[in-house]
């Protein structure tokens, strides 16, 4: 490598370690001082060189050959692709905006203690592709000439209608469930469903930066509402917004604090609802994957569901690559959404829903969330029991267990440095808008804490936040 390159990482940028080099790299070739066919070092050569992990290497090396800007050629190394000459003047990157960049921090990985992704044990890979390829056959989709139903496939409709009857006790009909590319377009679908322009609208504090990102571009009006051990505080928001058309909340176990809200709060936010012609937006993130005792059931499973809109996803009881999730509308609402999922919102591959419906019928789905409960449980008790080892103060959160730390920690710095050893808990300062009620604390994701890596991980983990606490 050219000795005129050099590298310099800045651990205390929210712009991820392997994208800044990925970037001194990229503007080593850009400027000549790497001309084509100079070979780079090993990524293991380089990641000693800068003290990071092998695998941050690795991402900027294929972030640039995804770019054709180096080339690969196994035993001979990585080396400058050829360039045609560049233009006298070259456009800038687009921007990215402060949400894109954190969003895209949230999702990188797989990575250890990393929220919102399933085990990667056991992904029912091979099930899926066999059911891929029965529906492929029997359906002859990629040559039919016919327009897939924009609410999604039936047959997914009828069997997750059928399987909510029994999981969530939310008894409905196929023709009030629509299928979504995931949590967000589901939100997005009822959002626009709903037409709220300008209405004040009641978010969890602290809650997912993904809904309150969604609201605000809905032009909503965000009130937030505190939460506490029995969830939303409902007396809270009339208050301080009973004239809100919308209510927005996890009730099943609050994110990221882990609470289920009770019924006495449940009944009273229905009230609230009915009483004031405003909506509920359930989102059941966890499902039927509740750790601590039976799944609660689900918001809308109570009276006033009429004004309850449900929805669900199988980006963490299957894989958030399926992209496939769904929402469940009041029967009063049913036409419109089929309206809006006609014009902007259809649903996603039918292949993919149609292997999804044939997995979920032969009972391999309900088999999997069996499964999973059982190794998050054993996952989450390997890793209470390092935190009891170090008398740490920590809380049983969802599918996560969340670390406090000292007021004034830094959390979100701690987490920049501890993804550089392949390492990405949840900064819980991150999902407060309120500085006066933020606290500082690590979410680790159990589902992506295997056993035998949590006692190693752990080691790490208080190594970084010792040094900063």
């Amino acid at each position: 490598m050219d000795s005129q390159l050099r590298i310099q990482l800045d651990r205390t940028a929210k712009l991820p370690l392997s994208e800044q080099i990925r970037l001194s790299i990229a503007k080593a070739i850009e400027s000549g001082v790497l001309a084509p066919g100079a070979r780079l070092p090993s990524w293991q050569d380089l990641a000693a060189q800068l003290g990071v992990a092998r695998g941050t290497v690795q991402v900027a090396y294929e972030r640039l050959s995804d770019c054709q800007m180096v080339e690969t050629f196994g035993a001979r190394g990585t080396r400058v692709a050829p360039r045609l000459r560049a233009p006298a003047v070259q456009a800038e990157a687009p921007p990215v905006g402060a949400f894109m960049r954190d969003y895209l921090a949230m999702i990188g990985g797989p990575a250890i203690f990393q929220l919102g992704v399933p085990a990667l044990e056991g992904l029912p890979e091979k099930l899926f592709v066999r059911a891929r390829s029965s529906n492929l056959l029997k359906t002859g989709y990629f040559s039919s000439l016919v327009h897939p139903d924009p609410r999604g496939e039936f047959e997914l409709r009828r069997e997750i209608a059928g399987y909510l009857s029994i999981a969530r006790n939310l008894h409905c009909v196929p023709e009030q469930v629509f299928i979504t590319s995931g949590y967000s377009a589901g939100l997005g679908l009822a959002l626009q469903v709903l037409g709220l322009d300008g209405k004040k609208v009641w978010m969890e504090e602290p809650g997912f930066i993904v809904t309150r990102k969604g609201l605000e571009l809905a032009r909503l009006n965000v009130v937030p509402v505190p939460v506490d051990a029995e969830g939303l505080n409902v007396s809270y928001g009339i208050e301080h917004a009973a004239d809100a058309a919308l209510a927005v909340l996890t009730p099943g176990q609050q994110a990221p604090l882990g609470s289920t809200m009770s019924l006495r709060r449940r009944l009273q936010l229905l009230e609230w609802a009915i009483s004031n012609d405003a909506w509920i937006i359930e989102d059941d993130y966890l499902g039927e994957l509740q750790l601590e005792g039976p799944a609660a059931p689900a918001l809308a499973s109570l009276g006033g569901a009429e004004r309850v809109i449900h929805i669900g996803t199988f980006s963490k009881t299957v894989s958030p690559g399926l992209r496939l999730g769904f929402v469940v509308a009041p029967i009063g609402l049913t036409a419109q959404f089929s309206n809006v999922a006609a014009a902007f919102a259809p649903a996603p591959s039918p292949v993919i829903q149609l292997a999804t419906a044939q997995f979920m019928h032969d009972g391999h789905y309900i088999r999997r969330v069996r499964r999973l409960k059982r190794l998050y449980s054993a996952q989450r008790d390997a890793l209470c029991e390092q935190l009891r080892m170090r008398n740490r103060e920590w809380v049983s959160a969802g599918l996560a267990i969340l670390l406090r730390l000292p007021d004034g920690a830094p959390d979100v710095q701690i987490v920049r440095e501890l993804r550089t050893f392949g390492m990405s808990p949840s900064p819980l300062s991150s999902w407060f808008t309120m500085p006066s009620w933020s606290l500082p604390g690590l979410l680790l994701g159990v589902a992506t804490a295997p056993e035998p890596q949590v006692a190693a991980s752990c080691r790490r983990l208080f190594e970084i936040i010792d040094r900063y606490c």
